[in-house]
């Protein structure tokens, strides 16, 4: 059995594409962990990318949303630590290969590029005893245009986060991993996204004290940044700029 980590984002579905071009679809899986706050563009193009290749489609979930995850851990994912990853992606695919995907028969296959070579190792130790591969890292000169156009070519629509200035399509944009400059995208092109997470950002610090999604640093000391603050000063901003 071969199975791609398919996370509805470019670069597993072309992940996917060589692997059918290698072996065929007769035995290959895209395996998806559904975090329950995706973008309704990114679950079409799971759905039209199984179809293409004629491959099965597996959707696995834990049934909580990020969020839902912060609060029974008591702790707040950030860029740093994303308790989120682990819980609703990782787990749920494990738990899914232990029941049906034989270590001995089985191959994994990641999406990440050449530009993400180095994480090999640490993905390979974390999917053990699984084989894992990662087809991606063999073409160097692939961009994510590049696989972006090989998609539309199929006839196939990506996910509107790359439309929108998106690096990547996961948890509906509102990745805590994302920095500053990802959560001002959110702000400009999903603010009820954004308005969403400051809320709940608000109620975790009501309850827990001086943290935040994001970071910054002034002076050489970190503090963190709220999301309610970032808008506050995108808002000032605005106001400042002469008509």
């Amino acid at each position: 059995m071969r199975v791609v980590q398919f996370s509805g984002g470019i670069g597993s579905w072309c992940t996917a594409q060589r692997v059918a071009a290698q072996y065929g679809a007769d035995d290959l899986v895209m395996l998806f962990a559904d975090t329950l706050i995706e973008e309704r563009s990114l679950y079409e193009f799971l759905t039209a990318s199984a179809a293409q290749l004629g491959a099965p489609l597996i959707r696995v979930a834990d049934g909580r949303t990020p969020f839902e995850v912060y609060w029974d851990s008591r702790f707040l994912g950030n860029a740093r630590i994303a308790p989120c990853s682990k819980i609703l992606k990782q787990v749920p695919a494990r738990r899914w290969l232990e029941a049906n995907a034989a270590p001995d028969t089985t191959t994994l296959y990641v999406g990440i590029d050449a530009t993400e070579a180095r994480r090999v190792p640490g993905i390979r130790r974390g999917w053990a005893p699984w084989r894992v591969e990662f087809p991606l890292t063999a073409e160097p000169g692939l961009t994510k245009d590049a696989m972006l156009a090989e998609a539309r070519a199929l006839g196939l629509k990506p996910p509107m986060a790359y439309q929108e200035g998106f690096s990547h399509a996961n948890c509906g944009g509102c990745c805590v991993r994302g920095g500053q400059a990802h959560w001002l995208r959110v702000l400009e092109q999903h603010p009820e996204r954004f308005a969403d997470y400051e809320h709940e950002e608000e109620r975790f610090r009501g309850e827990f004290g001086d943290v935040a999604i994001l970071k910054e640093q002034r002076n050489r000391v970190v503090r963190p940044l709220p999301l309610a603050e970032l808008r506050r000063r995108v808002n000032a901003a605005a106001r400042d700029v002469p008509a």
